[in-house]
């Protein structure tokens, strides 16, 4: 029974976490967390003369690293706790235990879930001991001393012991530069004691703070820009009602409402469910902005990056469409927060005419020389700035992001979903000075195609799924063995994505590689 139960828990906990994060965390026979703690956790955790408690008062983690410490005690060492308590004892590790907002920078894409995110550490020796297994960004994302992480690395020898017979360790004294060299640099880069952390506590704002109107926009891949308010209701216990209200460059509404809960001052956890599809937002709010994703919670590779500015700021967030041609007239929209006054732009671009403004938005018809500067120029409204316009000419070439990408076979009867491939065509400009700088998302036609010679004769392109030629977006073939295919493979490929965009009557092209592959069996709320 151990066996099977631990086995239906692993994937669940990617579920825990978009779920339990907002959801309230208090309730009359709920315990405190701090009750948790000394009551329950106390038990097997020694206290110290300072009242500390062994491992637990020696590390601070995200939201979503206090989740998988408390189910790892749920699994391996049988603890007892409802999903209320459980819910409740992250929310006071998190807040109490927690990371500062700069400590997070960098590496926030893991708990973003931006899948295809290649890190920097894979060349460094912490890539090689440690980021050979999981992300990087998962140690990166946690604080310790040097004695706890050399206890981490031990642990982990003890639960994974053939670790030290695989690649990158078993051509190595795997344990010896894990303890003496590993150890110590991980805690002096990540180190437990920080005076960011101690200017955060003593700094951090209260959850009320971030009541009100908040102004939005992001990119949706596969569907275009967004933009909107979202209003922000405080309930109880760090906890709010949201209420989103926008709509698509398009058009078509992005309109929704749901719950949030914030922890530490500023770990924006919300669920929200947008034209009946539950999305999760997870967002560093920080001095009266939210910055971070939000995508569906059954699909994280749908979704959008996400900004938002609060009333009373004074700040444009972005221009949409985000580029103007040289000798056009075209109507832009600057979305942001406290637009008043008369918006600006660098020489060369006539404010025809303001179509429509408000404190949010602001559609304004430009006429844009056939002489003005090429490049990127900075767009003002009276004293709110933060975005840009690109002005260009003509399109010099073409990107396809990301430029490395993973689909997932899924579906088919099995319980775990498909994961699309979803890709942008980003067009690039050259200035007088033949600098290169970036235009823009354009719309492109997609295809793909086989990646190589194996690639063919394996029929990869028969077999792992299809394109979406106006979109960008690959929907993977249904997992399992497939007949038809040599040895009943199953339907994985190794293809090329092209785009293709058209601009004054040329084409231009430009490829990047997609493997399709198998299910993901493993969801951890931190890859």
């Amino acid at each position: 029974m151990k066996t099977k139960l631990r086995q239906c828990l692993m994937p669940s906990l990617l579920s825990l976490a978009v779920v339990g994060f907002s959801t309230p965390v208090m309730a009359e026979d709920v315990r405190p967390g701090p009750q948790i703690v000394q009551e329950t956790c106390a038990v097997c955790h020694q206290k110290q003369d300072d009242e500390k408690l062994s491992r637990i008062s020696f590390q601070r983690k995200t939201p979503e690293g206090w989740l998988m410490t408390v189910v790892r005690m749920q699994q391996a060492h049988g603890l007892e706790i409802s999903n209320a308590e459980r819910r409740s004892v992250v929310k006071y590790l998190a807040d109490t235990q927690g990371l500062a907002p700069k400590e997070t920078e960098g590496v926030r894409y893991a708990l973003e879930r931006r899948l295809n995110t290649q890190e920097s550490f894979r060349e460094e020796p912490l890539g090689e001991m440690c980021a050979r297994c999981h992300s990087g960004a998962r140690f990166a994302l946690q604080r310790r001393p040097a004695g706890e992480w050399e206890k981490l690395i031990n642990f982990h020898l003890g639960q994974w012991p053939s670790l030290e017979y695989q690649a990158l360790s078993r051509d190595r004294d795997w344990f010896d530069i894990a303890t003496k060299q590993t150890a110590p640099e991980i805690a002096k880069r990540f180190p437990f004691e920080s005076v960011d952390w101690d200017k955060w506590k003593k700094d951090k704002p209260a959850s009320d703070s971030l009541k009100g109107t908040w102004s939005f926009s992001g990119h949706y891949t596969g569907k275009g820009e967004v933009r909107g308010t979202m209003s922000v209701e405080p309930t109880t216990n760090d906890e709010f009602k949201v209420q989103v209200t926008g709509q698509y460059a398009d058009g078509k509404p992005f309109n929704g409402e749901g719950t949030a809960i914030v922890y530490n001052g500023y770990e924006w956890r919300a669920n929200i469910t947008i034209d009946g599809v539950v999305m999760r937002q997870v967002l560093s709010a920080v001095n009266g902005e939210m910055k971070g994703r939000m995508f569906e919670r059954q699909r994280d590779e749908r979704g959008l990056d996400f900004v938002g500015a609060q009333q009373g700021q004074q700040r444009i967030l972005a221009v949409q469409p985000a580029y103007v041609k040289a000798g056009s007239e075209a109507v832009i929209t600057l979305v942001g927060s406290g637009l008043s006054g008369t918006p600006s732009f660098a020489k060369g671009i006539e404010v025809v005419k303001v179509e429509s403004a408000s404190d949010t938005q602001m559609q304004v018809r430009v006429k844009v020389a056939a002489t003005a500067e090429l490049g990127i120029n900075e767009v003002a409204v009276g004293k709110a700035k933060g975005a840009s316009l690109a002005v260009y000419n003509s399109v010099e070439s073409i990107k396809v992001v990301p430029e490395y990408s993973i689909a997932r076979v899924g579906g088919n009867g099995g319980a775990v979903e498909k994961v699309e491939g979803r890709f942008d065509a980003e067009a690039w400009a050259v200035n007088a000075k033949g600098k290169p700088y970036r235009i823009g998302v354009m719309p492109a036609t997609w295809s793909v195609d086989a990646w190589d010679e194996k690639a063919v004769r394996d029929q990869d392109l028969r077999f792992a799924g299809t394109m979406d030629a106006a979109t960008g977006v690959f929907t993977p073939n249904g997992a399992g063995p497939n007949p038809e295919r040599k040895m009943m493979a199953s339907n994985v490929g190794n293809l090329k994505v092209i785009a293709k965009v058209e601009q004054d009557g040329k084409t231009h092209e430009a490829q990047s590689h997609m493997v399709v592959t198998v299910q993901r069996w493993n969801l951890p709320p931190i890859p």
